[in-house]
């Protein structure tokens, strides 16, 4: 464990990740499936990058959300996986104190702007359903534009401010970390000052861009099942709905694991519970959000018939 001296006490410069070390057997079965998720994620969303970037026909509001989307989960899942399988096949488990809080702030921002583009994405909807004539006039290129910066902005910046005064702790032992990336309540778990500031500050800016967005989401679906409900015809219901069930789906997913995470009670017994559900929005969500929007989506199934049949010489 280095260390250094600091006014008589033993200040720590970089982690030990514990990871899954209560399952050492299974080391290898990790490894194997946890990089096969790993693979899938990162070629699943680069290929819903460049079918959309690609491919004219696609060049829509709801598309160019689903890019940013499928961006944001390249770099969040980089941001954990590499150095999680490491920990797992080469028992590699430290990392400096300058790696884990930069580590800790990418993944804060990116989960972070996850939940304001999805709010975003939920907003498009609803100007797709509930005015759509207005909707082309609405929805313009430089208003996405600015929605999508301004998500990632937002949300890199406030989780700087956690990250300043997170910087400003000294950290005296002991240095493991009993998770296999560096997240806030570990970290601050950790620290040997006064921790009240910055637990404040990190849960104001944590519950400005996820609570906010989730409520702009409620909203807009009340509005979007109310629109869809007055639809006299059947058929034309089930088409609105499935112009959002895709992002609904995703939603669903992302939050419900994001909420069950952080309400199990912090204790010895329920971190097998934080990993596992972190696990799932880190590794798996990512992984099946490229699925789930191409799945029964025909605009991604004929640019990948289409990207396929030039490819081949021969129509699909």
């Amino acid at each position: 464990m280095m260390t250094l001296s600091w006014e008589n006490q033993t200040v720590i410069v970089e982690f030990v990740l514990r990871g899954f070390s209560s399952i050492l057997q299974l080391n290898i079965s990790l490894f194997i499936m946890f990089c096969i998720f790993y693979i899938l994620t990162i070629s699943g969303n680069i290929l819903i990058v460049l079918l959309v970037l690609c491919n004219h026909a696609l060049h829509t509001p709801m598309y160019f959300f689903l890019v940013n989307l499928s961006f944001l989960e390249v770099c969040y899942t980089s941001n954990i996986v590499p150095k999680m399988l490491l920990i797992i096949i080469a028992d590699l488990k430290t990392i400096s104190v300058v790696g884990c809080l930069a580590q800790f702030y990418f993944f804060g921002s990116l989960a972070a702007t996850e939940c304001l583009l999805l709010a975003v994405m939920s907003y498009d909807r609803y100007l797709a359903i509930c005015q759509p004539l207005r909707y082309p006039i609405l929805m313009t290129g430089s208003l996405c534009f600015r929605l999508a910066t301004g998500s990632w902005f937002c949300c890199f910046f406030l989780t700087a401010i956690t990250m300043v005064l997170l910087c400003r702790q000294n950290f005296c032992g002991p240095n493991e970390i009993d998770h296999f990336f560096c997240d806030f309540a570990p970290l601050i778990h950790l620290s040997c000052m006064d921790t009240s500031l910055t637990e404040t500050i990190a849960f104001a800016t944590s519950s400005a861009v996820t609570l906010v967005p989730f409520f702009l989401i409620t909203v807009s679906y009340s509005c979007i099942l109310t629109a869809i409900l007055r639809i006299p015809s059947g058929t034309g219901r089930r088409k609105a709905f499935s112009t959002c069930s895709s992002h609904l789906t995703v939603v669903t997913v992302f939050y419900g694991t994001l909420i069950a995470t952080y309400l199990v009670p912090s204790s010895n017994s329920s971190q097998y519970l934080h990993k596992g559900f972190s696990l799932l929005y880190t590794i798996l969500t990512p992984m099946f959000n490229p699925i789930i929007y191409s799945l029964r989506n025909r605009d991604i199934h004929g640019a990948l018939k289409k990207c396929l049949s030039k490819k081949s010489g021969f129509i699909i």
